[in-house]
C-alpha cells in the first residue's frame, strides 16, 4: 500500500503542486485569522475552510472553480447559523443535520459545482459539532469563514494558479441518469439520509458528546460512490485507515500534546498527506485525516486515550450504518453502475474515433485530444466502479476474471486511443483510403457492445505498417475481445454484480 502511494504516476507533478498548493494556502487562512485577532476556534474553522475550499472545488475550467469558490460562504454560512442556532435543541439538529446529508448527497446531479457546495454544506454542519459552535461565535466564526475563503482563493487563482498553463481538462463524468428514484443520485441521497439517521441514534447511545463522528463517517464513505460494491469497499478502507491513524495517534499525537510548533509541522504534514494520497489511495487519506483530527483535538486540549478508542467505535457505527442503507434502502447494484460507464467509454471511443478521422481528412475544427481526455476521466470511473469485484476478498472468482479483463482489454482502448491521437494531431499526417473503412469498423463495432450485438463483431486481420491504421487495428481487436466478457446471456455471470 505505501509502495503505490509512492510510486503512483505524477504526470507533471499534478499531485505533488496540489498538495504542496494545499499546505500554502491553508498555512496562509490560518495567518490571517490570527493577525485579525480570531481565536484559536476561529482560526481552526478558518484553516479547514480552506482545506474544503482547496479541495473540494474541482471544475473543469479556472472560471468554473471561481464561481463555486465564490459559491461556498453562500452555502456554508446559512448552515453554520443553523447549527449553532440548534445546537441546544437536540431533535430539530438531529433532523437538519439528516436533512443536510440528503440534500448535500443529492446535489451531485448538478455536477462538480453541486458536489462542491453538498461537501461545504455538510463539513459547516459536522464542524460546528466539532467545536461545539454557540450563536455568540457566529460573528467571528462567520468572518473567519469568510477571510479563509478569500485567502484561499487568492492562493489558487492568483499566488499559485498551475492550471493557467495546462490544456483545459476534461470535466468529471457526471453520474448515470435517469428520473425519479431511477437516478442514481436521488436513490443515494436516500441511503446517505438513512445511513446519518441510523450514525446518528446509535453514536448518541454511545457518546452523547461525540455522536457526530458516527455521521462523519456515514458521510465520507457515500462520497463519490454510485454503487452497493463501491460503498461496501469504501466502508472497509475507511475503516482500516482510521484504525491506522489512531495508532500514529498513540505514537505521534498524544505524545506532541498540543505543542504549537511542533502540532503546526504535524498538521501541514498531515494536509499534504490528504492532498497527495486522495487521488491514489483513499485508505491512506484517511489515515492523514484521523492524525489531522486528532492534533487539532490535541491543540484544543481534548485529546486522550480514550477519546481515540471512541472515535474508531463511532467510525465503525458510521461505516455499519452505511452498510446497512446501502444493502436495505434503495440498492444500486453494482451491475448497473459498472455497466452504465462500460457504455459511457465505449461511446467516447467511438466519439474519439471520429473526431481523429475527421482530423486526418483535413477538419480544422476536429479535436480528438478533448475527447481522449474525457476518455480517461471515464475509465477511472469505470476502475472504481469495478474496484469491489477485483476486490482480493471477491469470493466470486468467475466474476472478479471477467472484471479484470474487461479493465485490461479498456486499458488497450485507451492506450490505441491515445497513439491515434498523437497521430492525428501531428500536421504531417495526413488522410489514407483505407481510414474511412478502418473507422468506420471500428464505430460499428463500439455500436455493437453497446446495442447488445457483440456476437456479430469479428477480429481483425494482421495490422498493417502505418501507425494510424495500426492503431485502429489495435482498437478493433481489444473491441472485438471485449465482446466475450460483456456480453451476457441468462447462464453467463455478469460483470458485475
Amino acid at each position: 500500500m505505501l509502495k503505490r502511494v509512492f510510486t503512483a504516476p505524477d504526470p507533471g507533478l499534478m499531485r505533488l503542486r496540489f498538495a504542496a498548493r494545499a499546505v500554502l494556502g491553508i498555512a496562509a487562512a490560518v495567518v490571517m485569522c490570527g493577525l485579525a485577532g480570531y481565536s484559536l476556534v476561529g482560526a481552526i474553522i478558518g484553516g479547514i475552510t480552506a482545506l474544503l475550499a482547496l479541495f473540494t472545488v474541482t471544475d473543469a475550467t479556472i472560471r468554473g472553480q471561481a464561481v463555486t469558490t465564490a459559491l461556498l460562504p453562500v452555502v456554508g454560512l446559512p448552515v453554520l447559523a443553523a447549527a449553532a442556532e440548534l445546537h441546544d435543541h437536540s431533535v430539530a439538529r438531529d433532523l437538519a443535520f439528516v436533512a443536510v446529508v440528503g440534500a448535500g448527497v443529492y446535489a451531485r446531479r448538478w455536477g462538480p459545482r453541486g458536489h462542491s457546495l453538498g461537501v461545504f454544506a455538510f463539513m459547516t454542519f459536522f464542524v460546528a459539532q466539532f467545536l461545539h459552535a454557540a450563536p455568540a461565535q457566529l460573528p467571528e466564526l462567520d468572518a473567519a469563514v469568510g477571510l479563509a475563503v478569500l485567502t484561499a482563493a487568492a492562493v489558487r487563482f492568483g499566488v499559485w494558479c498551475y492550471e493557467r498553463r495546462l490544456p483545459v481538462p476534461a470535466a468529471p463524468p457526471a453520474p448515470p441518469g435517469g428520473t425519479g428514484l431511477a437516478r442514481v443520485t436521488t436513490r443515494l441521497a436516500v441511503q446517505a439520509a438513512a445511513a446519518a439517521g441510523i450514525a446518528l441514534v446509535v453514536g448518541q447511545l454511545v457518546s452523547g458528546q461525540r455522536w457526530y463522528w458516527a455521521v462523519g463517517s456515514a458521510w465520507w464513505i457515500f462520497v463519490n460512490v454510485a454503487s452497493r460494491g463501491e460503498t461496501l469497499v469504501r466502508g472497509a478502507r475507511r475503516m482500516l485507515g482510521t484504525l491506522v491513524g489512531i495508532g500514529l495517534g498513540f505514537l505521534i499525537a498524544i505524545p506532541v500534546g498540543g505543542q504549537p510548533v511542533v502540532t503546526a509541522l504535524l498538521v501541514a504534514a498531515s494536509v499534504f498527506g490528504i492532498f497527495y494520497t486522495a487521488a491514489v489511495s483513499y485508505t491512506w487519506m484517511m489515515l492523514c485525516v484521523t492524525l489531522l483530527i486528532e492534533l487539532l483535538y490535541g491543540l484544543l486540549g481534548h485529546l486522550t486515550p480514550g477519546l481515540l478508542a471512541l472515535r474508531l467505535v463511532e467510525t465503525g457505527i458510521g461505516a455499519v450504518g452505511a452498510l446497512l442503507a446501502v444493502l436495505l434502502v434503495l440498492p444500486v447494484t453494482t451491475h448497473a453502475t459498472t455497466d452504465a460507464w462500460i457504455q459511457r467509454a465505449l461511446r467516447c471511443v467511438h466519439a474519439c474515433t471520429e473526431e481523429a478521422a475527421a482530423r486526418l481528412a483535413g477538419s480544422t475544427t476536429a479535436n480528438p485530444a478533448v475527447r481522449a481526455a474525457e476518455l480517461e476521466q471515464l475509465l477511472g470511473r469505470v476502475r472504481l466502479s469495478v474496484a469491489p469485484l477485483v476486490h482480493p476478498l471477491n469470493p466470486l472468482l468467475g466474476r472478479k476474471r471477467r472484471a479484470r479483463r474487461v479493465l485490461a482489454l479498456l486499458d488497450d482502448c485507451a492506450r490505441e486511443i491515445r497513439g491515434l491521437v498523437a497521430v492525428a494531431t501531428d500536421p504531417e499526417a495526413s488522410h489514407d483510403a483505407r481510414l474511412a473503412a478502418a473507422c468506420w469498423r471500428v464505430e460499428a463495432a463500439v455500436e455493437a457492445l453497446t446495442e447488445g450485438g457483440s456476437e456479430h463483431i469479428t477480429a481483425p486481420a494482421e495490422p498493417p505498417a502505418e501507425p494510424v491504421l495500426a492503431h485502429l487495428h489495435g482498437l478493433e481487436r481489444a473491441l472485438a475481445d471485449l465482446a466475450e466478457p460483456l456480453r451476457t446471456p441468462a447462464a453467463a455471470p455478469r460483470v458485475g454484480a
